[in-house]
């Protein structure tokens, strides 16, 4: 068991915040020996700027607890999915039937192959509880993924789903960058799709249907001077899965605003507005202000302050749109308990 690393990177100039789990174990991807060993887990501190504009809808948050396990050459596919399988159903309780998983469907211009081991895992797995896995594949057009389930329950899908780096797509990594093929596990809530969406449901459908759960890196390759793919020294695992999302689908509700971990900053902002978090009008300002204080909170026990540029801006625009949403929700300053709220967060 490894601590959470700063949410501030150490030796890393290539991103203003950590995150995921692998990023601060980067040089023991690429071979370095780590001084606890082969076999590591930890909940990392996790920051996503990118998310802010998407925070307000039932399961985007720009901070969140990534539950990661790492096998450092050790351990591989054979060992990762069916211990993923058993901590989600056995240890978490879910319900194997309201699970769905995807797998990498190869990408010919980089002459990655298609993942079959890992597909074909999840077909043994899914079997052994009594579960007919059909396994089909997700086209990708110009307006989106289409063919919906096709009542399937493993999907293929290309590098833009089933692929992970820190660039993100193979053509996108720089020389010396590790990654490698992906399979995702994927809740199925049951609610309706949204056709707004798309026309069909698959889950990487964002209507809100499915939310993922976990995602088994299969840190394997890194980028060559030529553009080309080599194997690393040694086949690593890397897993993440977003320790609030768990817990939404633990709970069987599809809002990660309902977890633990948000319910007492909400109580607090409703009591202080006399607003309903179950009222549609106000919903999206209470969950960005939950968000955002939870977020700024963290960046200052690690040290940000709010400035012009790089962390400090993000950490001002944080504070800004929590001020600007509690106004939303009629907040006052000469009734909000402040101190509180930060507590909560």
């Amino acid at each position: 068991h490894i601590p959470s690393a700063p949410i501030t990177p150490l030796n890393d100039p290539t991103t203003l915040f950590v995150g995921s789990g692998m990023q601060p174990l980067v040089p023991y991807l690429l071979g370095e020996p780590h001084p606890s060993g082969n076999r590591l887990v930890n909940s990392q501190k996790s920051f996503r700027a990118e998310d802010i504009d998407e925070v307000g809808d039932n399961r985007h948050t720009t901070f969140f607890e990534m539950l990661g396990n790492w096998s450092l050459g050790d351990y591989f596919k054979q060992e990762q999915l069916p211990w993923v399988f058993e901590f989600l159903t056995s240890e978490i309780g879910l319900d194997p039937n309201r699970l769905y998983t995807t797998v990498f469907k190869g990408d010919e211009k980089n002459n990655v192959p298609k993942d079959e081991e890992s597909a074909a895992l999840w077909v043994k797995l899914f079997a052994e509880r009594g579960i007919e896995a059909t396994v089909v594949e997700i086209g990708a057009e110009a307006d989106g993924y289409v063919k919906g389930m096709q009542g399937g329950r493993i999907f293929y899908y290309n590098a833009k789903k089933n692929w992970w780096s820190r660039a993100g797509v193979p053509e996108n990594m720089p020389v010396g960058e590790p990654g490698g093929p992906d399979s995702e596990v994927f809740y199925d809530f049951g609610t309706e799709h949204d056709p707004k969406w798309g026309a069909e449901c698959h889950p990487n459908c964002d209507c809100g249907r499915f939310m993922e759960s976990g995602n088994s890196v299969f840190m394997q390759y890194i980028k060559q001077e030529d553009g080309s793919f080599a194997l690393l020294p040694k086949l690593n695992v890397d897993f993440g899965g977003g320790l609030e999302r768990i817990a939404a689908a633990s709970n069987d509700d599809s809002d990660v605003f309902r977890t633990d971990v948000f319910s007492e900053i909400i109580d607090l902002l409703s009591r202080d507005t006399g607003k309903s978090y179950d009222d549609e009008s106000y919903k999206r300002s209470f969950r960005i202000v939950a968000d955002h204080m939870r977020a700024a909170t963290v960046m200052l026990g690690d040290g940000v302050r709010p400035a012009n540029s790089d962390r400090g801006y993000i950490l001002r625009r944080l504070i800004r749109r929590a001020s600007q949403h509690a106004q939303k929700l009629g907040i006052a300053s000469e009734n909000a308990d402040v101190s509180a709220l930060v507590r909560a967060s």
